[in-house]
């Protein structure tokens, strides 16, 4: 990668911190499509992801997708291994098994296409990033995870586990036909950490993930690989999880994608600001769910029959995922609602997928609020500008973000509803928050005997880096 992999990782984020044995951590993240995606890119890509879960033979809650592409819409920069070597892994808040390519590995991708993981100088040239291999025998802190470790009895039929003593291996299979391949291992990771007073120090915690040997599928693709994956899930072999379990953090993650502005922030632990009202999340539910009570467009509840409302009807919610997607009975209605405020649009389709239309006044003074309520009156409001994306060949050009559900009674809100809202997935009280809010403003973390308000424009320096580039516009 060499000195070519900066990219520009000076950022506007929160500090860790660490605070009495618990504390919290803010990453930067960045989106994997950059600023050019299309609205086919952004499509194909939720195809995909909604499309593929991991086969039978990982059977643990909120389990991974399938192709790199349909794995997670951000990525990362990690430090692992002592001494530490920066990798560049997907992130995905539906997966548990975090894991990297590994020595040997055959095949492996050996450099990326993704957006974002190249470095252009003077425009005229590009130059991609290699992927690197992590190599267990350099590092003085890894070990091979045995058969008769409990983390392994998380993973469920490991193929070599005939005995205590063997190495404990893992097999992903995803349904796209896409497997990686491997073994666990416990080495450290490396992050910066914010104490009260500020100060940043060095931090590290042992993590058990998988070193992977073999690849196949969409996961050696140049177009979507990397040098692994951090899973975020909340069963007991995620990341999140496993800082929780050794105190290091709260069982407890956030994120604030900051639309206007095309950056954001993901941390780790409890917010205390701003407030945020809860709704429970649905238990034993291989997603984020959450009960949905009512769909208002302006000043209009829509009139959702029993058929789609079956008793309690659960929405998605995923960062994962670029757009919004409702089954045909909620979908139709809602469009008709919102263009009939301007009944003289004259509208046309996108690649057969985006109703689209020309406009030339404010959209947000021309075209209705959408508001979903959920459980314990928790509001989110989708605006105009949140779900009319401006097409850039075309100034005075939008098309609907709202898509028709892949399966048709699912609802998913992804990206589209979630820009310019604090979103809280607390996995301790097994709620959600949610709170409209500026993601450039402070937000106060929870330090356990006091809070603490930090700014995010104080741009600090990472080891353990997670970004949120989120644009607005794509062609």
């Amino acid at each position: 990668m060499g000195i070519f992999m900066i990219f520009f990782f000076f950022v506007k984020v929160l500090s860790i911190l660490l605070v009495n044995g618990e504390g919290g951590g803010v990453f930067e993240v960045k989106h994997k499509f950059g600023s050019e995606a299309t609205l086919m890119d952004l499509i194909a890509h939720d195809h995909y992801r909604h499309g593929r879960h991991l086969s039978a033979a990982i059977d643990v809650p909120l389990s991974g997708d399938g192709k790199t592409t349909g794995i997670g819409v951000y990525y990362t920069k990690l430090g692992i291994g002592t001494p530490p070597t920066d990798y560049f892994l997907l992130v995905d808040t539906g997966s548990d098994v975090s894991w990297v390519n590994c020595i040997n590995c055959n095949p492996c991708a050996n450099h990326t296409e993704i957006d974002g993981a190249r470095f252009s100088y003077c425009v005229c040239l590009e130059i991609r990033l290699k992927l690197k291999l992590y190599d267990p025998q350099r590092s003085s802190t890894s070990a091979k995870v045995s058969c008769g470790d409990p983390f392994c009895s998380y993973m469920n039929n490991s193929p070599a586990c005939s005995s205590d003593g063997g190495s404990c291996e893992y097999h992903l299979e995803y349904a796209d036909a896409s497997e990686s391949v491997g073994y666990l291992v416990t080495d450290t990771i490396l992050f910066d950490q914010v104490a009260g007073n500020h100060q940043t120090t060095f931090a590290s915690s042992p993590i058990t993930f998988g070193c992977g040997v073999q690849q196949s599928g969409n996961l050696v693709s140049p177009k979507g690989a990397l040098d692994g994956l951090v899973g975020f899930g909340a069963a007991t072999t995620s990341i999140l999880s496993q800082l929780a379990s050794s105190g290091k953090v709260k069982k407890k993650f956030a994120h604030c994608l900051d639309g206007k502005r095309g950056g954001g922030i993901f941390l780790v632990g409890g917010v205390v600001q701003p407030q945020l009202k809860t709704t429970p999340l649905v238990a034993h539910q291989t997603h984020y769910n959450v009960i949905l009570e009512s769909i208002q467009v302006g000043d209009a509840v829509l009139n959702i029959s029993k058929l789609v409302f079956r008793d309690k009807k659960e929405a998605i919610i995923d960062s994962g995922t670029t757009l919004a997607y409702l089954p045909l009975a909620i979908s139709n209605p809602m469009r008709q609602l919102i263009l009939a405020s301007q009944p003289n649009l004259s509208k046309q389709f996108d690649n057969d997928f985006f109703e689209c239309f020309e406009f030339n006044k404010s959209i947000n003074d021309e075209f209705p609020t959408v508001t979903f309520g959920f459980a314990n009156s928790v509001q989110l409001n989708v605006y105009p500008h949140d779900y009319l994306i401006l097409k850039k060949d075309h100034l005075e050009r939008y098309c609907l973000g709202w898509q028709d559900g892949m399966k048709s009674d699912e609802i998913i809100l992804g990206d589209l509803v979630l820009t310019n809202k604090l979103v809280l997935y607390d996995l301790e009280d097994q709620v959600l928050g949610l709170a409209e809010y500026n993601c450039s403003s402070p937000i106060g973390l929870d330090l356990s005997s006091s809070p603490a308000r930090y700014n995010i424009p104080r741009v600090i320096k990472l080891l353990l880096l997670l970004s949120f580039m989120l644009y607005t516009s794509v062609q």
